[in-house]
């Protein structure tokens, strides 16, 4: 089969993901195969590619937002040959630990991720623990469905995680796939959403989606915020976010990396109860409900789609911020 893998990490203009020809896979007790239709192409492929994740295994085949049709199965199980599944960054938990056994699988000790730990979707083929992939709600088209897979379950979760009062007012910081998403989600539910983000088409597309305010990364928005979603990986924008907060206001940082942060002014960034809070990878109940979500509101992604032999520009388009709303690898 055709695939990309990282060969080397380093900077992205360097070109360190290689594409060639890898054997093709074969699925394992409860797992199926995949013939891959499409996959989102995310930040963390991004961080994946530059070594900010060091890659778990040489030659990891990233991508985490595969949207495809199952080509066979091991044993039989909750999918049958022909099924249109859709495969996410959780790829596998113990189901066993502490966090697993109360409900915070997204904490478990032992997990496994696509395109980090399993090979991915930045391939024609491949397999997929069955128990973590997700039937797809049919107004999606497999463009449209690819980023609600990891963007759109992230976001999900940090918009849980910044516990945004109804009817409150939302700052976004960076605007990219999983933002505009969640951007959306808040706008549904009543919230008023001020985006802060350097992309001026990022900004329009903001307001075009209802945004009542877009502004450069480090503006300050013109009302004080109920809550915060930071979504650009930059450890500098935290006390920007944190002094945007009204009292009680609470900042839900939502990368799974993020370069330092610098030290925080007690009396400015965080007194009067404002609070800081880490989101980390996703359950399934997340994604299943956030689909369900996605669905009944109409959730519309804003899509940028390239060749399957384009994947090294569109990660280097994604560093350099020329991505409108999602970008997608198609097949074929």
């Amino acid at each position: 089969m055709r695939a990309w893998w990282v060969d080397v990490p380093g900077k992205i203009a360097d070109r360190p993901l290689r594409m060639g020809e890898r054997e093709d896979p074969r699925p394992g007790p409860g797992e199926v195969l995949l013939r891959v239709d499409v996959c989102g192409v995310c930040r963390t492929d991004l961080h994946l590619a530059e070594g900010d994740l060091p890659p778990r295994h040489a030659g990891v085949i990233p991508g985490h937002e595969a949207v495809g049709t199952v080509m066979e199965s091991f044993s039989g199980g909750r999918f049958s040959r022909g099924d249109r599944i859709g495969v996410a960054w959780l790829g596998q938990t113990c189901g066993h630990c502490p966090y697993c056994r109360r409900g915070q699988e997204n904490l478990c000790l032992a997990p496994r991720f696509t395109g980090w730990d399993r090979d991915g979707g930045f391939a024609d083929h491949m397999t997929v623990n069955e128990d973590f992939a997700y039937a797809l709600p049919a107004r999606f088209t497999n463009e449209q469905a690819a980023p609600l897979l990891c963007s759109g379950i992230i976001g999900y979760r940090a918009l849980e995680r910044a516990a945004l009062p109804p009817g409150g007012s939302l700052g976004i910081y960076g605007f990219g796939g999983s933002a505009h998403l969640t951007a959306q989600i808040a706008i549904s539910q009543g919230a008023s959403v001020y985006v802060m983000t350097r992309s001026a088409q990022a900004r329009d597309l903001a307001l075009s989606l209802g945004a009542v305010y877009a502004g450069d990364a480090y503006d300050a928005p013109p009302v004080p915020l109920d809550s915060a979603i930071l979504f650009a990986p930059v450890g500098d924008l935290v006390p920007v976010a944190l002094r945007a907060l009204d009292r009680g206001g609470t900042l839900a940082i939502a990368g799974i990396h993020l370069t330092d942060i610098p030290s925080l002014n007690y009396e400015n960034e965080l007194f009067y109860e404002r609070q800081i809070r880490s989101v980390t990878a996703n359950t399934r109940a997340d994604g299943t409900a956030f689909l369900a979500l996605a669905a009944e509101i109409g959730l519309a992604p804003t899509v940028t789609t390239y060749d399957f032999t384009e994947a090294d520009r569109a990660l280097e388009d994604l560093a350099n911020d020329r991505v409108t709303g999602a970008a997608v690898l198609k097949m074929r």
